[in-house]
């Protein structure tokens, strides 16, 4: 969508994915999503324009899921 190259990398994030995975080991996730500092802080702040690109990707996933 960008014409670049994905930076793909474990971070520690994705909490969800680890519940998930617990519970349904066969399945296959990415977690993906805006810039985020400072997580579950005061100081916590997201990034406008990451947030922008993420639901542009998004939705073209979303165009691209199987409907069963």
């Amino acid at each position: 969508i960008y014409n670049k190259e994905p930076v793909i990398m474990v971070i520690h994030a994705g909490l969800e994915c680890g519940i998930l995975g617990t519970h349904y080991p066969e399945m296959e996730m990415v977690s993906f999503g805006p810039t985020i500092k400072g997580a579950h802080s005061p100081d916590e702040r997201a990034s406008i324009s990451s947030a922008k690109k993420y639901w542009h990707f998004f939705l073209e996933v979303l165009k691209e899921t199987p409907t069963k």
